[in-house]
């Protein structure tokens, strides 16, 4: 069956590490009510699929999981954006699908390239601090979760609703590494969004990698990592003006 093609209307949210499909609630219900098709799955192993957390979660499971919604869902013509660690998944989506692609978002996301683990994208500190609270915490299955206040949201009750849904992230999802065989984005149109009001620091060696590509769009937006939380408005406008980009 020949999936019908709804130009530039479709939106996949991909969700980053410790987080699921509930962070882009206040993002997608602003897109429905713009009249735009919105799916915010959850990776394998977090939120309400965090019964399967198990230490065989790799970079491939995140992708399949992704890529697994959009066959299912018959969706083409699609703006694809992955947050934070979410943008491994996208760039995996890129590779195996292009065609399925209109835009690909990567909203302060971790640039991983092809053949790399996410752990070597990271600074030797924070890499090693992770393990250590992985195996402390978990016999090394998985990551305790951050405080909001790690992702910049500061507003006490968004803070609360982000802390009671965070869950414990894999560790394989960082030692593994990322099967492409392309270039990160595929040369498909795409977009970085740096969230810079506070920066997250562990991401900088990603933007810098970035900003020294050809073919990438740039834009910011004046808010903290969990954009999606703190600025949904700002962020549902910037996807739709990105959405139109590509016609």
């Amino acid at each position: 069956m020949t999936a019908a093609r709804i130009s530039g209307q479709t939106f996949v949210l991909v969700h980053g590490a410790w987080h699921g499909g509930w962070c882009w609630s206040r993002v997608a219900d602003r897109l429905r009510a713009a009249d735009k098709r919105v799916f915010t799955p959850t990776q394998t192993g977090l939120g309400e699929r965090r019964h399967l957390l198990s230490k065989d979660i790799t970079l491939d499971t995140f992708i399949a999981d992704i890529a697994n919604v959009v066959e299912a869902e018959e969706l083409n013509d699609i703006v694809l954006v992955g947050h934070s660690f979410g943008g491994n998944a996208i760039s995996g989506v890129a590779d195996r699908m292009p065609e399925r692609i209109r835009h690909l978002v990567y909203l302060d996301s971790l640039i991983v390239e092809g053949g790399r683990a996410p752990f070597g994208n990271l600074s030797a500190d924070v890499a090693a601090s992770r393990r250590k609270a992985a195996e402390e915490s978990s016999g090394g299955l998985s990551f305790p979760t951050p405080a909001p206040s790690a992702f910049g949201v500061l507003e006490p009750a968004d803070a609360e609703w982000v802390r009671r849904r965070l869950t414990p992230h894999p560790l394989s999802t960082y030692t593994s590494k990322l099967n492409i065989k392309g270039p990160v984005g595929n040369n498909l149109p795409r977009t970085y969004i740096h969230c810079t009001n506070p920066s997250y620091a562990a991401l900088q060696a990603s933007r810098d990698w970035v900003k020294a590509q050809a073919g990438w769009r740039w834009a910011e937006i004046a808010t903290g990592h969990d954009a999606m939380v703190s600025a949904p408005d700002e962020l549902a406008g910037m996807l739709i003006s990105i959405s139109e980009l590509s016609r």
